[in-house]
């Protein structure tokens, strides 16, 4: 019997049912009493399926000596050899094949797979002569050999899916037990920061404590962020994208001015104007809606001037909600407008500052995910202006 080497392509071919009816036909077609499906390598000979009717030996796993055999040249030069009667044929009757085994008829029809590997062969043999000088005889097995490739490759490709669907699936629960992991492992101890924190400032009263305190504190609040940004990252290039529920909202605007007042007490050093004329009945998520507008306003700060206010807006326009946020400053430079809404697209293009680069990403991520976009502008003259769009369905009073 042959090694465990040459098992996946004995099973490949016990598994093509088609396989023992073409061995029969072959028998049939050829009146011989021996058919089998051989693997060819350089080195190995190796029966894949037979129909022995005459006791030749061989069962599906057994090797003959690659020598000892036609299949050997035929592996070279991969076209078929026949004869009907080796013992009065020009070539054959002086070959080592029929001398060995005692054959007087053989078909050989080599199984090339479609990209050019040979297999092996479709054969048959017997002991005595065979009328093999019908033209069909060789069509016909050739047809049986290409149709016995098809099904070799048709088994491959339908393995690689196989392998592909399976490893999507781990991935599929990996990214699951990631963002669970993530979620719970980076909350909890941020969680005891803040509680202790705010303990710590009902025991002290001293100045340089409570500076500290308010450190730590205002620390604890960008890694909340940097958290939140993370495990939004995550779903998205993970997952299936920002996840949303839209609803109808009649407080956006409440919403909204909210946030802006949160940024402010964060960064009172910042100059804002804002106007905001929103309507009610806003079909959207307003957590996500203030998220990206945290993230633009973040991004306004971090990298605007400071001498000169940021200016935000928030309005309906033709159906669509817009909210467009411009501060003034040194212009995006043109490299990484392309990047600009990509993960961590600042350290790509050089910047420095303070995050992972994500807030845009997210921010550009919510716009789409209420079927809506997040561009942007940058001038010298206009300062940088991020505009977002998505529709909204209204409530008008």
């Amino acid at each position: 019997m042959t090694d465990s080497a040459f098992s996946s392509d004995v099973e490949a071919i016990s598994s093509i049912d088609a396989v023992p009816m073409i061995l029969s036909m072959v028998k049939h077609l050829t009146g011989m009493r021996f058919a089998a499906v051989a693997r060819v390598t350089d080195k190995n000979w190796v029966a894949c399926a037979v129909d022995d009717s005459i006791n030749f030996g061989l069962k599906p796993g057994g090797e003959l000596v690659l020598e000892s055999t036609i299949c050997h040249e035929i592996r070279q030069h991969q076209q078929p050899v026949i004869f009907g009667q080796a013992s009065t044929h020009p070539v054959f009757s002086q070959h080592h094949t029929p001398k060995t085994y005692g054959l007087e008829s053989y078909i050989s029809i080599p199984i090339v797979k479609a990209n050019g590997e040979f297999f092996g062969t479709l054969c048959a043999i017997d002991s005595v002569p065979a009328n093999l000088d019908e033209p069909a005889i060789a069509k016909t097995l050739t047809l049986f050999a290409q149709l016995i490739a098809i099904n070799l490759d048709t088994q491959k490709r339908l393995e690689a899916t196989k392998v592909e669907l399976n490893n999507a699936n781990e991935l599929g629960r990996l990214r699951e037990q990631f963002i669970a992991v993530l979620g719970h492992d980076l909350r909890t101890p941020l969680s005891a920061i803040r509680m202790s924190a705010d303990l710590l400032e009902t025991r002290t009263e001293e100045k340089r404590s409570l500076n500290l305190i308010a450190a730590i504190r205002n620390s604890s609040t960008r890694m909340g962020v940097l958290i939140e940004n993370i495990l939004d990252f995550a779903r998205g290039r993970l997952g299936g994208g920002i996840p949303v529920q839209r609803v109808l909202v009649d407080d956006l605007q409440q919403t909204l001015q909210q946030t802006l007042a949160e940024v402010q007490a964060s960064h009172p050093l910042a100059i804002f104007e804002s106007t905001l004329n929103l309507p009610a009945g806003v079909h959207c998520d307003a957590l996500r809606i203030s998220q990206l507008l945290s993230n633009l306003l973040g991004n306004a700060v971090t990298h605007g001037s400071t001498a000169t206010p940021i200016v935000l807006k928030a309005y309906a326009q033709n159906d669509e909600i817009v909210i467009s946020l411009t501060n003034q400053g040194v212009p995006i430079p043109a490299a990484l407008m392309p990047l600009l809404f990509e993960p961590f697209s600042r350290s790509e293009a050089g910047q420095r500052g303070e995050g992972l680069g994500l807030g845009l990403y997210i921010a550009s991520q919510i716009a789409t995910a209420h079927n809506g976009t997040l561009q942007v502008s940058s001038t010298l003259d206009a300062g940088t202006c991020f505009v977002a769009r998505f529709p909204a369905r209204f409530k008008w009073a």
